[in-house]
């Protein structure tokens, strides 16, 4: 079909136009890009400075689950730790805010914590439900929801989110209490705190409870951060696992989450290339 010269003219001016609109996906929502971490622990082998500068170039913006002496060695490197922790302990897990006998030590580190990571950046630092030790639901509940009002004022003040993480109680973490997003969402809810959030792992609530992609899109507002990890096995995010995390990125991302989405998941193969790939497969 011939074109005319209207026509021709017609689509140079507004052929630049259109190439400076957003992207936008099937969902009507603007594309979106992820900030994208490191979980540490799972590139021990890697000096940090090294993994910092190797992140940096595959395009990470943060190192995850830092104690309080890495966070200026990140820093210095350009990137953000983008979770970090306010102690170091071994029983760090199970010992959370769903027993009151805790709340002394947990709100005493968090509140230690909270001044520093604001001086280095740290935009959250990480707590856990802890065990359930015959508990029930109810009492879980009531007991987090105390404990977290505690420290959501602090928390508000430094503008640091306390994230609270969702576990797997079936393979991981035997008797794990915050194994299922909706009791943790309720303790969310209940604090009403725009400082305290969830943190939702991907590869934790597969293992329980699957339905990722609703799941994420029905409590968008109770999530501050994000971690991945392939189902099963907790490896690469390729082929070999069950989950498809460019779909889950994408759907991340057409919440308007702003915060961050760190891998942490065990590489099997050359680590670097693994979590190269892993940010490839996530950048929606």
């Amino acid at each position: 079909m011939a074109v005319t010269r209207r026509e021709a003219l017609l689509s140079l001016a507004v052929a630049p136009l259109l190439g400076s609109l957003p992207a936008v996906r099937p969902s009507g929502r603007p594309a979106a890009s992820l900030k994208q971490s490191a979980s540490r622990w799972c590139y021990r082998s890697i000096p940090l400075p090294d993994l910092c500068k190797a992140g940096k170039a595959m395009g990470l913006a943060g190192i995850d689950l830092l104690a309080a002496d890495d966070w200026p060695i990140v820093r210095d490197q350009g990137l953000v730790c983008s979770m970090g922790y306010a102690a170091m302990r071994d029983d760090f897990i199970p010992r959370g805010f769903n027993d009151p006998a805790n709340h002394d030590l947990l709100v005493g580190e968090l509140e230690r914590a909270l001044p520093l990571a604001q001086q280095h950046g740290v935009p959250n630092l990480i707590a856990m439900f802890g065990n359930r030790q015959g508990r029930s639901d109810a009492q879980a509940t009531d007991a987090c929801v105390m404990g977290l009002k505690r420290i959501a004022p602090a928390a508000e003040r430094y503008g640091v989110t306390i994230c609270v993480e969702l576990l797997n109680s079936k393979v991981d973490h035997k008797d794990y209490q915050g194994d299922r997003t909706a009791f943790g969402a309720a303790i969310i809810e209940a604090v009403g705190s725009p400082r305290v959030k969830l943190l939702y792992d991907i590869y934790h609530m597969q293992i329980m409870e699957g339905d990722v992609i609703r799941t994420i899109r029905q409590h968008a507002s109770h999530i501050g951060h994000f971690h991945t990890g392939g189902v099963p096995g907790r490896h690469e995010l390729d082929d070999t696992q069950e989950l498809n995390y460019r779909a889950i990125a994408r759907a991340i991302a057409e919440t308007g989450f702003s915060g961050y989405v760190a891998h942490e998941f065990v590489p099997t193969r050359e680590p670097l290339r693994s979590l190269k790939e892993a940010v490839e497969v996530c950048s929606v």
